[in-house]
């Protein structure tokens, strides 16, 4: 069974080893990564890793005139991988899957879940915790303080990227869940949620967020470690993001994903160790991994020279761990109507 895991990135070179040594050990058996634009080595590293058989890269440089995720997007659908796999999986750079049974791989998870034909992983999200530097430190170690099981609002923080049986049923990839279904196969469709249970019919072709004040991660969960260091998401937050020309990771973006109420360390269980050092001892992947750490703080050095970034940055080491809402207040916000995505 071939389980395919693509993705884009820019500018991410620090994170790359760790997140396809998990993944790798979490039973994907192939990836395929768009790079853009890239000016720390990114992509180097990316054409390093493809040489030893590790993944398969695409350079996907700009212009994009709707974003590079959506141009990666469009030449992932005609990509022989794609056409090849059984399952696939659109992810970032910051979200891991997480499986909760047998021996925490895709393999497991499918196997305890066979009528299904995609599961929705819901994010979990991974807050700061008062992490201010920007170190070369793995990120699933680093940031072990979570939103609770269960959250009443915001609902970006329920939002989920699908695990879908490539089966013909939907003929187009997207962000958040594939996309251009065929109403004819439909019926055939069993979307699961991540506890295992079987999911409304609107989730077969519109949704990409899960229900609130519900539990979603008995058997998977996607870590999603969307703020990372304080200098960091400031360098975040200059890249861009990757689905539009703009970015919005701003004070309001950190507030929605700050939670840090729990302790959860699970996906430590599923150790990638050997493979992440094996990558990092290779005599030309490991230097590169060093150059886009430094591009990384060099980064951050280049924005403190600018009044706008500093004022940022020390309003961010003001903010304290978001506050949970209760289900009481969380009707409140419903009550005044909230905005849904235009886009899966």
């Amino acid at each position: 069974m071939r389980v395919l895991a693509v993705m884009t990135v820019k500018n991410e070179g620090a994170f790359v080893l760790e997140w396809l040594a998990h993944h790798r050990a979490c039973g994907f058996t192939d990836f395929l990564v768009f790079s853009n634009d890239c000016t720390d080595g990114t992509d180097l590293l990316l054409d390093r890793l493809q040489a030893m058989g590790w993944l398969t890269h695409v350079r996907n440089d700009g212009p994009h005139e709707a974003g590079p995720q959506w141009a990666a997007l469009k030449a992932a659908d005609r990509h022989p991988l794609v056409k090849a796999a059984d399952w696939v999986l659109f992810a970032d750079v910051d979200e891991f899957v997480n499986v909760h049974v047998g021996d925490r791989t895709v393999q497991a998870l499918l196997a305890a879940l066979p009528r299904a034909t995609a599961i929705p992983l819901t994010w979990r999200l991974f807050g700061n915790a008062g992490v201010v530097e920007c170190a070369d430190r793995p990120v699933t170690a680093t940031f072990t303080r979570a939103a609770p099981a269960v959250l009443n609002w915001p609902w970006r923080a329920m939002l989920f990227k699908t695990l879908f049986r490539n089966d013909g049923s939907y003929g187009k990839l997207g962000v958040h869940r594939p996309r251009a279904p065929d109403r004819d196969r439909m019926a055939g469709q069993r979307w699961v949620s991540g506890s295992g249970v079987d999911l409304a019919p609107a989730f077969l072709t519109t949704r990409i967020f899960s229900d609130l004040g519900q539990d979603h991660y008995g058997m998977v969960q996607l870590n999603h470690y969307a703020l990372g260091s304080i200098e960091g998401f400031l360098v975040k937050a200059d890249r861009g993001r990757a689905n539009r020309e703009a970015s919005v990771a701003d004070v309001g973006y950190w507030v929605e994903r700050n939670f840090c109420d729990i302790e959860d360390r699970t996906i430590l269980a599923l150790d990638s160790r050997t493979l992440r050092e094996g990558l990092r001892a290779d005599p030309v992947l490991g230097p590169l991994h060093d150059r886009a750490v430094q591009w990384r703080k060099d980064r951050f050095r280049h924005l403190m020279t600018e009044e706008p970034w500093r004022a940022f940055f020390g309003r961010l080491l003001m903010c304290p761990p978001t506050r949970l809402l209760t289900a009481t207040e969380a009707r409140l916000v419903w009550a005044h109507g909230a905005g849904q995505p235009d886009r899966a």
